[in-house]
């Protein structure tokens, strides 16, 4: 295992020891615990939100905390969802009275420790509600999953909400925004290499030197199947007809793209892998209305990417629009 560590058992709580040196002015750190708040939390007026999961998916979570997104984030160790206690912690510190919203990826750890802290702060008197992501089209269970898992679509849902939030809107309006988003969103994956967890020193699986996993997860889960390696054009063809034929489009409608790279795949790649992204929507009559490609929720070292194309009407368009200022994701 070659990676640039100390301890493997101290990578999450160094890293948030460096993100905190390179970020003073966006976030600040509860004491004793692991949970990454804005500077100026809570906000009056405004509705909290809170995500978090595993680490090794930077810059997710933490570097979406700031204006225009989240208001906390919770990260557990390494591919290991956050405990109910950071949760807690973090709803308790975000929440200004006017509620907190839980945006939790699906996985059965997240869900299950998310709901528990949701149900500690409520007895407390604290209105929280939540969303659950499941943008994956690619497998409907998975290892870690019932229903499908959430990946790189849980960004923009993280930025319309924190839009709608930032706008001063009630729970039940930030809540209604992040299930609209939810619910036009769809994204799936590949990957040419598999990653390694610093603390299991070996690859979580293997691939031939001719091979790639399409449809893998954000931890290395399986996918759909194994394949030789095709030209990105043909992989991209792929993902794109899971992705359009799981929600149909007609023609003229607008879209939002995500080219997102797993943490080990050149930028390069990753636009020339948008040019056909491009080709394809083009074909089909539906409009780009913005692109964003590089790195937004990573696997550790892992090559490949994921494609997310979100479905757009006015409002999510003025929300998507709206001013952002994070470590990881401006909008200015």
């Amino acid at each position: 295992m070659k990676k640039l560590i100390n301890n493997p058992e101290s990578v999450v709580k160094e890293m948030i020891e460096g993100l905190l040196a390179a970020h003073p002015n966006y976030l600040r750190k509860l004491e004793n615990i692991n949970v990454i708040v804005r500077k100026d939390a809570p906000v009056e007026g405004k509705v909290g939100l809170v995500s978090g999961g595993g680490s090794g998916h930077e810059p997710a979570h933490a570097g979406y905390v700031g204006y225009g997104m989240l208001d906390a984030a919770c990260p557990g160790e390494v591919f290991t969802s956050p405990t109910p206690d950071q949760m807690y912690e973090a709803i308790k510190a975000v929440n200004s009275g006017k509620g907190v919203l839980l945006i939790i990826k699906n996985y059965t750890g997240d869900v299950m420790n998310f709901e528990m802290a949701r149900e500690m702060a409520q007895a407390e008197g604290i209105e929280v509600d939540q969303v659950i992501v499941n943008d994956d089209v690619a497998v409907e269970n998975s290892t870690w999953t019932q229903g499908r898992r959430g990946i790189a679509g849980t960004v923009f849902v993280h930025k319309i909400a924190g839009a709608k939030a930032q706008e001063g809107a009630s729970l039940k309006e930030v809540k209604r925004v992040a299930e609209k988003v939810i619910a036009n969103v769809r994204s799936m994956g590949m990957a040419l290499t598999p990653c390694t967890v610093p603390a299991a020193g070996k690859p979580s699986f293997t691939l031939q030197e001719d091979e790639m996993e399409i449809g893998i997860g954000i931890h290395g889960e399986p996918g759909t199947h194994r394949e030789k390696i095709k030209h990105v054009d043909e992989i991209v063809e792929h993902l794109m007809d899971k992705i359009i034929n799981d929600l149909p489009y007609k023609s003229g409608d607008e879209v939002a793209v995500m080219i997102n790279g797993m943490g080990g795949t050149p930028l390069m790649e990753l636009y020339i892998a948008n040019r056909k992204v491009a080709e394809i929507l083009k074909e089909k009559d539906i409009k780009v209305y913005k692109t964003y490609v590089g790195e937004f929720m990573t696997s550790l070292e892992m090559s490949g990417f994921s494609i997310t194309l979100l479905k757009l009407d006015e409002e999510l368009k003025a929300l998507l629009d709206a001013k952002a200022d994070t470590p990881a994701f401006k909008q200015l």
